[in-house]
């Protein structure tokens, strides 16, 4: 443990960890499974193209979330793509700004609109509040994302497309294995769409999924995933190739499997940050709804610059020289990558409470890689830091230099 400042990395002492500590290192559940689903697999010499894995995943998902269909695909990115087109969505879209930015680049690509709404400070989900006031008539539907894995305000978001006539995709990238009330997450809406990408809870390898009990949307999604193809020589409408492959689907058994260990131990490191980090002035880290199922598998910390007396871009590049590769998810919001920066360069004036959390939302390492010896460590450090803060600054302001090796 790091005692006194002149231990940290950044005024020369040993780094904490030899290893770099990712935000998120892959679940891997249990290899001899997964050695046993690939050997299957290499036996049959079905490698792709809906395979017995595939479709064994599809129903597995489905049968969780309680749904009719899943529609399983490469990766979220495409899944989303796949989903905007089967609901028909055109012209303008509403979507978070505080959000990963694949989310609004799968719906620029197909020459989609995509309109900012802000967020609530407090749940950091889209703000059903100051959304209708962003309804034109161009307006064909709205993504919403699951931010963290805790759900949108689903009643009121239903309340409102239905009012406008709107369709309703919810982004539910963080959301495996967590619930609203006795309801999965990936049961609502029109459709729902999944990620299943190395770092998320479930992984499979890479991948997605489409959610839906809407018999038409899913049909439509599967031609779209496929080229369009109905038969052998026939296509019903154009497609691209999104289909999900046996190697991912094997993995993605194989997370399932363990699905219910993952959430234990990311539980457990969640109750470890928040011992560790009880009481830290201007320090908060982000709560669950401890009576909703949740999958707890992001560590989000708020750091409150005044109260903490340090900023967090400040105490993420001090953590980074000691091997702890904290995140800031998601900053600086869509509306200020390109191209969403270029189109509108003014659009964060009407999104301040985006601006806001996205300058003080700071991610930590959790997961089946982590342990609490590991996260008593990075706290200890996040807890130095901040009982110095003044005299860190100081000493930074008299010798910049030696954040040179800090990278943010």
């Amino acid at each position: 443990m790091k005692m006194f400042l002149d231990d940290l990395a950044l005024f020369g002492g040993r780094p904490a960890f030899s290893d770099a500590m990712h935000v998120g290192r892959p679940n891997i559940g249990d290899p001899t499974a997964l050695r046993q689903r690939l050997e299957v697999i290499l036996d049959r010499r079905w490698l792709t193209n809906n395979g017995p894995y595939v479709e064994e995943f599809e129903r597995r998902v489905a049968d969780m979330l309680g749904v009719s269909h899943c529609i399983a695909t490469c990766n979220a990115t495409t899944a989303l793509q796949i989903a905007a087109r089967a609901l028909g969505l055109r012209g303008e879209v509403i979507v978070p700004s505080f959000t990963f930015v694949g989310t609004v680049h799968a719906l620029h690509w197909l020459g989609i609109t995509p309109v900012f709404c802000d967020i609530d400070p407090l749940t950091h989900n889209i703000d059903p509040r100051r959304l209708e006031a962003l309804i034109t008539r161009r307006t064909t539907g709205l993504v919403c994302v699951h931010l963290w894995g805790r759900p949108c305000d689903v009643g009121s978001l239903n309340d409102i497309a239905k009012k406008h006539g709107l369709r309703l995709l919810f982004d539910a990238a963080h959301a495996v294995g967590c619930a609203l009330g006795n309801r999965m997450i990936g049961s609502f809406g029109d459709a729902e769409v999944l990620s299943f990408h190395a770092t998320k809870i479930v992984n499979a390898f890479e991948g997605g999924a489409i959610t839906t009990s809407d018999d038409a949307i899913a049909s439509c999604a599967r031609l779209l995933r496929n080229f369009g193809f109905v038969d052998e020589d026939v296509t019903a409408s154009e497609g691209i190739n999104g289909k999900m492959s046996e190697a991912s689907a094997a993995m993605g058994l194989t997370s399932l499997d363990s699905l219910d260990a993952f959430i234990e131990a990311n539980q457990q490191n969640y109750a470890a940050y928040a011992r560790a980090l009880a009481d830290l002035p201007g320090v908060t880290l982000l709560a669950y709804n401890q009576r909703q199922r949740h999958n707890h598998h992001y560590v989000v910390l708020e750091i409150d610059e005044e109260s903490a007396r340090i900023s967090r871009d400040l105490l993420q590049r001090i953590l980074r020289t000691e091997n702890v590769l904290a995140r800031r998810y998601f900053f600086p919001g869509c509306h200020r990558m390109e191209p969403y920066r270029t189109i509108d360069p003014d659009a964060g004036r009407a999104l301040p409470q985006t601006e806001i959390v996205a300058g003080r939302v700071l991610q930590l390492p959790t997961g089946t890689a982590v342990g609490v010896d590991t996260i008593e460590e990075i706290c200890a450090i996040i807890r130095l830091v901040v009982a110095h803060a003044e005299e860190i600054t100081a000493r930074i302001a008299h010798a910049p230099s030696l954040l040179a090796g800090a990278v943010s």
